[in-house]
């Protein structure tokens, strides 16, 4: 079991779905990850910022989020940042993943958010994606 902990940026112009999100994924997605610590932006410039300074380890992005959806903010960090964390976009309708491919994201997540699916989802991400876990 694993004592690391794990950063988690969570994006959206909306504190309902920032709570939403954070309330879904939980505290410990896996038996085997770390504790998650979140940190919630509210504006694209936040993001830009926290995963300029390195302080995220995954990134949530809300694919609604105004003015700036997380589906292009998701596209701006995969081209801009060299070591970009992995990327979650979290859409409205299950027709929109298509879009998150376009976004470059690592996965996708679907409002409403089923609480198993969305940690799992993390889990595999951070498995796969993202920094080394020790276990």
């Amino acid at each position: 079991m694993s004592t690391q902990t794990t950063n988690v940026l969570v994006f959206s112009h909306r504190p309902e779905v920032r709570e939403a999100i954070i309330t879904a994924v939980g505290h410990r997605p896996a038996p085997d990850l770390g504790r998650l610590r979140y940190i919630e932006a509210g504006t694209v410039a936040d993001v830009l910022s926290e995963v300029d300074a390195g302080n995220a380890d995954l990134v949530i992005l809300d694919g609604e989020a105004q003015p700036t959806g997380g589906m292009g903010v998701s596209r701006q960090l995969k081209n801009e940042i060299a070591q970009c964390p992995p990327v979650i976009v979290a859409v409205r309708r299950k027709d929109d993943r298509w879009l998150a491919t376009w976004s470059l994201a690592d996965a996708v997540l679907v409002h409403p958010l089923d609480p198993l699916a969305a940690a799992e989802t993390v889990a595999e991400v951070l498995r796969t994606q993202g920094k080394p876990v020790p276990a």
